[in-house]
């Protein structure tokens, strides 16, 4: 029951993590916003990975993973898996570059309120399917 109890408490810390990012935003890092719903939307899909028993790759998008592992995966998040790999792929872009930036992209300019909503919106669509396929 391991992978079960680790499985929640990576549930836990994303629900947690969600509300940091909605006190990220309203302070207007957004750019942190970005990054942060791409490492809860990775814990979230590897809170998944766990309870399923499947081995956890050592990268920031599982969205393929998932994929692959789809038959095994219970309703509903089995018929929005490829929303939900998506997402994924989608944040896992711009980890870096809302983070670090680079000379020409410095990311507290790039980003906008506009990006940092959809980036919470994505991470609580992805945790809710997720919490409402395995209850906690």
């Amino acid at each position: 029951m391991t992978n079960e109890r680790l499985s929640r408490s990576y549930l836990q810390k994303a629900e947690v993590r969600i509300k940091a990012l909605k006190f990220l935003h309203q302070e207007k890092g957004y750019s942190d916003v970005v990054r942060e719903a791409q490492e809860c939307v990775e814990l979230i899909l590897k809170a998944v990975l766990r309870r399923l028993g499947i081995e956890i790759p050592k990268v920031h998008d599982v969205g393929r993973v998932l994929m692959e592992y789809r038959a095994r995966i219970p309703s509903p998040l089995k018929e929005n898996c490829e929303e939900v790999a998506t997402i994924s792929k989608s944040l896992r872009k711009d980890r870096e570059l809302a983070f670090y930036g680079t000379d020409d992209f410095i990311p507290t300019e790039e980003y906008s309120e506009k990006e940092s909503s959809e980036a919470i919106q994505m991470t609580e669509r992805v945790y809710d399917l997720v919490s409402r396929t395995f209850t906690k």
